[in-house]
């Protein structure tokens, strides 16, 4: 059986929540891109269209819903990835040698 030190685990740990947080970041981005398109095509099209959404929605409100949705996507998306990427990552599924640690 291996011993394994704790800087061994500190820069396997490092490593995976860098690539994990940077696919995160990248998955939150592309959900956001795809929510505020979403989200703009309706909001813009009923303040044409609607009497009520013409009188009660400035750019300001317009602009306001369009972020708010692709903001909570981002997030949304980037926290299920983190987590999803944690649970894989798990020390469950980790081999013998990485669980049976010993620290000098």
């Amino acid at each position: 059986m291996s011993t394994v030190t704790r800087a061994y685990l500190d820069q396997r740990l490092a490593a995976v929540a860098k690539r994990c947080s940077r696919e995160a970041a990248m998955a939150g981005a592309k959900a956001a891109a795809v929510a505020t398109i979403a989200a703009a095509v309706p909001t813009l099209a009923s303040v044409r269209m609607l009497p009520w959404a013409r009188a009660h929605l400035n750019p300001t409100g317009q602009a306001l819903i369009i972020s708010t949705v692709a903001g909570m996507a981002y997030f949304i998306v980037a926290d299920k990835t983190i987590l999803s990427m944690a649970r894989k990552h798990s020390f469950e599924d980790a081999p013998d040698h990485l669980k049976n640690t010993s620290f000098h």
